[in-house]
């Protein structure tokens, strides 16, 4: 009996760690069909005979974004989205560009791991100041100043940051484990919601007063 429970067991594990993977490749690639209207989770694949080179291409990430925002940031992403042929393929990049003193705040990314590379400082003397913060209840933050060079990973699903401590302009890498990571930044969706969340939730959420829900509320 305890030998057919362990292998009860086993037999329970192998499966749960098979069906929490992602499914592997059956075939050379599966590029992204945008035109298909089945609903499936991601794309559908087109016919491999009709794939072409350019399905495996982008060109753009020498360009610098436009930071002269709220945030001082622009992040331009390269997913399942800019090139089809990541579809299936578990992984995507971005660029991110950061004014003096700008930041890319506090998000997550539901479907990925990032980890991010400090590529390009116009001065030795620039930095970044990053980091993340674990699940409840311990709530601790893994920050770190970053250089030139220097790479930090963010798990995925938690609440991390970027912010370029210098005053000279920025960029950094980021590459993500997933064809479609996504975004959710915090204070938008707590704050900026369609519709908003009440502001008697959100008071008691983050312990002040309505009337500071308000004004903030009204800045999205």
């Amino acid at each position: 009996m305890a030998a057919q429970f362990f292998l009860l067991a086993l037999f329970a594990l192998s499966t749960s760690r098979a069906l929490a993977s992602d499914p592997g490749q059956l075939q050379d690639f599966c590029v992204a069909d945008r035109t298909s209207q089945a609903f499936v989770n991601g794309f559908a694949c087109k016919d491999p005979k009709t794939a072409m080179v350019e399905d495996f291409y982008f060109s753009g990430l020498h360009m610098a974004g436009n930071t002269s925002n709220k945030q001082g940031s622009a992040v331009a992403a390269v997913n399942v989205a800019q090139i089809a042929g990541l579809n299936t393929l578990g992984i995507s990049l971005a660029r991110v560009d950061y004014a003096p003193y700008g930041q890319n705040p506090l998000h997550i990314h539901p479907r990925a791991t990032e980890i991010l590379m400090a590529l390009f400082l116009l001065v030795l003397e620039g930095s970044l100041y990053v980091g993340f913060v674990t699940s409840n209840p311990e709530n601790k933050l893994f920050s770190k100043v970053l250089h030139k060079g220097d790479v930090f990973v963010f798990p995925q699903g938690l609440i991390h940051f970027q912010f370029n401590i210098g005053a000279n302009k920025a960029i950094a890498i980021a590459a993500l484990s997933s064809k479609n990571p996504g975004v959710i930044t915090i204070a938008n969706a707590a704050f900026g919601s369609k519709p908003s969340i009440s502001d008697d939730i959100l008071a008691k959420a983050f312990q002040v007063d309505k009337k500071i829900v308000d004004r903030i509320q009204a800045q999205f």
